[in-house]
C-alpha cells in the first residue's frame, strides 16, 4: 500500500488534532524548573477535549498536574520534549494497536469473499469508500459539512470507559505517565482517525493495518509536537479558519483523485502512475 497520501492527510488534517490533543501537548510542557508557574501548574482538559460527547452533558474537567519541582540540572526543553516525545509514542502506539486489529479483521473477511468469488468486488467497494471519506473528511476540515461529528459519536462508548483511567495518571509529572496518556489519548473519538481506520481496513493485513495507521500518526506529529513546545501560538495559528480550509481542500483533493482513479478516466488527462503517488492504493490492487 502507497503510504504517502495517509501521511500527507494526517499532516493535513493536524489543524484538526490540535483541537484534540493540542490542549494536553500543551499541558505537558507547561511548567518546569525555570518557570513562572508554580511548583504545580493545574491545566483544566473541557468535556469535549476529553471527549465526553453526551448530547447536552454537562461541563466536566478532569484537572492535569505537571508537577515542576525540582529535576536537578537537566534544561526544561528537554523536560519537555520527554514529555511531549512519550505522550505521543503512547499515542502512535495505540493507533497501530487498532490498525492491525482492522487490518487482521479486514483480511479474513476477504479470505472469505475470494472463495466466494467476491474479492475484486469487495476490494474497489472498500477504495471507492474509503476516497470517500477523505471526501467527507476534507469538507469537514473546511467546515463546510458537520457530519463527521456523529460518526465520531460510535467512539463515546468505548472512551466512556478509558476517560477514567486518563482522571488516574494526574499528576503527569513522568515521560511513563505520560505515555500512557498518551496510549489512552489514542482511543479518543475522532473523525480522522475513524477515517484511517477504514484505509487500515484496505491494508490486506493486520502488519500492514498497523503501518498505515503509524503512516497517519507520522504524518500528524510534526504540528503536535510543535504545539506541544511552542505553547499556544501555533495552536491559535492552526485554529484559523483559512488555515483550516486550506488544509480541508488538500484532503478533499487526495479523496476526489482517488475517485477519479477508480473510475479509471486516468484524472481528466493526468497520468495515471502521478494520481497513484498522491492516491491510497489498496494492498492487492484496484
Amino acid at each position: 500500500m502507497n503510504l504517502l497520501p495517509i501521511f500527507l492527510v494526517g499532516l493535513m488534517g493536524s489543524v484538526h488534532c490540535i483541537g484534540m490533543c493540542g490542549g494536553i501537548v500543551g499541558a505537558l510542557s507547561s511548567a518546569g524548573p525555570g518557570r513562572a508557574a508554580s511548583a504545580r501548574t493545574p491545566v483544566t482538559l473541557s468535556a469535549s477535549a476529553l471527549g465526553a460527547v453526551e448530547p447536552g452533558a454537562l461541563r466536566r474537567v478532569i484537572p492535569i498536574q505537571i508537577a515542576g519541582g525540582s529535576t536537578g540540572t537537566v534544561p526544561v526543553f528537554t523536560q519537555d520534549l520527554v514529555r511531549v516525545l512519550s505522550y505521543n509514542l503512547g499515542r502512535l502506539s495505540s493507533y497501530a494497536l487498532a490498525g492491525a486489529l482492522a487490518g487482521g479483521i479486514a483480511a479474513g473477511l476477504l479470505r472469505g469473499a475470494d472463495v466466494l468469488g467476491w474479492l475484486a468486488p469487495a476490494q474497489t467497494a472498500a477504495y471507492v469508500m474509503t476516497n470517500l471519506v477523505l471526501v467527507l473528511l476534507g469538507l469537514y476540515l473546511t467546515q463546510w459539512w458537520t457530519g463527521m461529528t456523529r460518526i465520531e459519536q460510535l467512539g463515546s462508548g468505548l472512551w466512556a470507559r478509558l476517560r477514567p483511567h486518563a482522571a488516574r495518571l494526574v499528576p503527569v509529572d513522568t515521560p511513563q505517565k505520560a505515555l500512557l496518556l498518551g496510549s489512552l489519548w489514542g482511543w479518543l473519538p475522532c473523525g480522522m482517525v475513524y477515517s484511517a481506520l477504514l484505509t487500515a481496513l484496505m491494508a490486506g493485513s493486520a502488519v500492514q493495518g498497523a503501518l498505515t495507521m503509524l503512516a497517519f500518526g507520522a504524518g500528524t506529529l510534526p504540528v503536535l509536537l510543535a504545539a506541544g513546545l511552542s505553547g499556544a501560538r501555533l495552536r491559535q495559528l492552526a485554529s484559523r479558519p483559512a488555515v483550516r480550509r486550506a488544509a480541508g481542500v488538500i484532503v478533499l483533493a487526495f479523496g476526489i483523485l482517488g475517485l477519479l482513479r477508480a473510475a479509471g478516466n486516468g484524472g481528466m488527462g493526468i497520468a495515471r502512475g502521478w494520481i497513484d503517488v498522491f492516491c491510497i492504493t489498496p494492498g492487492h490492487g484496484a
